[in-house]
């Protein structure tokens, strides 16, 4: 019970870092981008990942956490999707409207789980499912404006989907079966993402804005805005694989709208951006679905705890059940091998 309370108390603190950090990290970016004219998002975001690295090599450097290795092969592949990633989203937001890429957002939960039930066998009951519909159909109409479409919009946009859904996946799946954490997996790959970026971003931002990072006037203003960007983003990537890592994909992207809701809501209330009733029914149909998803799970989640604790004494009496089973096999196998090796 202590172990299950701890980790508890693991995930609602990465979810509240996540919700903090993010929600900081764009109104500083609106700052800096909006009322300060720095538009190079894809580049400030490989600052952001080579500051995470630098951050997370001087925590391991005081032991502060233990460097695992993971292969190489792997790492890389990861990093260089991630990063790839990162620049499709930006080039579709360039290449399509606002309300178009808020959908392409919003397309990124119901194809996870379509590639988490295809590939993963993962199951997702009838009420996990009308709870994410009613969570999408809240924040497209709280967010969603004008959907313009056009061919090359349309497909980076699929690309972005793609990627940010099987990066994602990945994210959770190489925590759990390289058993590794969630700071260990970014310490290894952030490297690569910030390397694809700081050589693609230059040219991303240059095509998509028309200017220059490097000719731009940095004034002291923007660079301490870019130095908090940098330092909050730490906390940002550091929270983002920690909530992947203990919760799902689909949790992270539910969080993600959460955070969506918390930022527009921001805007109305103490910025004074231009809102209807439109968009306030779409936030509390948002956050009605959130609700219903949170208890939806927490109930499966105590559900399957405690048929576990039920089938806990069975598995120790019975060999026809499939733990005891596999063990079995495994144990007449290593038999069988090593019968072999004496022939």
């Amino acid at each position: 019970m202590g172990e299950m309370s701890s980790f508890q108390l693991g995930v609602i603190g990465a979810l509240f870092l996540s919700v903090a950090s993010s929600v900081s990290i764009v109104i500083c970016n609106k700052a800096l981008m909006s009322n300060l004219g720095f538009p190079f998002a894809t580049t400030l975001t490989s600052w952001h990942l080579m500051v995470t690295f630098c951050t997370l090599h001087c925590a391991q450097r005081f032991n502060l956490f233990e460097s695992k290795p993971i292969d190489m092969k792997t790492v890389m592949l990861f990093g260089i999707l991630n990063g790839v990633s990162i620049g499709l989203l930006n080039l579709s937001l360039g290449f399509n409207s606002i309300g178009f890429y808020q959908m392409t957002k919003l397309a990124i939960i119901p194809f996870t789980v379509l590639l988490e039930t295809l590939f993963l066998k993962k199951q997702f009951s009838q009420k996990i499912k009308f709870s994410l519909f009613l969570l999408l159909v809240g924040v497209g109409i709280a967010s969603v404006t004008d959907l313009q479409l056009n061919f090359v919009g349309t497909i980076l946009s699929m690309l972005a989907i793609v990627t940010t859904c099987v990066g994602q996946i990945l994210t959770n799946t190489i925590q759990k079966r390289l058993n590794v954490s969630s700071t260990q997996l970014l310490y290894q790959s952030a490297p690569f993402q910030a390397a694809i970026l700081f050589v693609s971003g230059p040219l991303v931002d240059q095509f998509l804005t028309k200017k220059n990072v490097f000719a731009y006037k940095y004034s002291s203003i923007v660079l301490a805005f870019i130095i908090l960007s940098c330092l909050i983003s730490v906390a940002v990537n550091f929270s983002t694989f920690m909530v992947i890592g203990k919760t799902s994909p689909v949790t992270y992207q539910v969080l993600g709208h959460l955070k969506t809701c918390l930022v527009l809501a921001f805007g109305y209330t103490l910025l004074h951006d231009p809102f209807a009733v439109r968009n306030i029914i779409g936030i509390l149909v948002a956050i009605f679905g959130m609700g219903l998803y949170s208890y939806f799970c927490s109930q499966e989640n105590k559900k399957k705890q405690s048929v576990d604790l039920s089938l806990g004494p069975q598995m120790k009496e019975k060999d026809s059940t499939p733990l005891i089973a596999i063990q079995d096999k495994e144990s007449h196998e290593v038999k069988k091998a090593a019968k072999d090796s004496l022939v």
